[in-house]
Formats: structure tokens, sequence, C-alpha cells
């Protein structure tokens, strides 16, 4: 089996043995292990949230005007200042 020294760098695996100095996890692979799963739930939030935006644009209702004609109404509605 190989070992987590095998695939960090010098400088990661001390920060990794750092961590584990710290006293709050018992080996190498359960930090790995909370840091997967951690990794895991800001995933699934990040997928949630993309989720309600996406809803939420979709009850905002669907424009069938051209986006340039949209565009142009912004425009006039709110003109440049001039410098």
């Amino acid at each position: 089996m190989m070992q987590l020294t095998d695939l960090l760098p010098p400088v990661l695996q001390d920060w990794v043995n750092g961590r584990l100095s710290q006293g709050r996890y018992v080996d190498a692979a359960d930090y790995l292990r909370d840091l997967v799963r951690r990794d895991q739930e800001v995933a699934e939030e990040e997928t949630e949230w993309l989720r309600e935006q996406i809803e939420a644009d979709l009850a905002s209702g669907v424009v069938d005007a051209e986006p340039e004609n949209i565009l142009r109404e912004i425009m006039a509605a709110y003109p440049a200042k001039d410098g």
C-alpha cells in the first residue's frame, strides 16, 4: 500500500504532520478522510445553491425580446452621463 509520504511533497507532509501534532486526528488517513468529507459537503452546498439559482431564474419568467433590444431599452432608460 502506498504511503501518504509517497504522494505528498515535503512541505505538504510537514503541514499534515503539524495538524496531527495538534491531536485532532489519529493519523494521516483520519485527516484525509475528514478533508474529503468536508469537500463533499462543500460540493453538495454549491450544487444546492446552483439549483436554487436556476429555480429562481426559471420562476422569474422568460423574456421573448431579443437581447439587443433589451440592451437598447436599458441604455435609453439610463443614458450615459457626460464626464
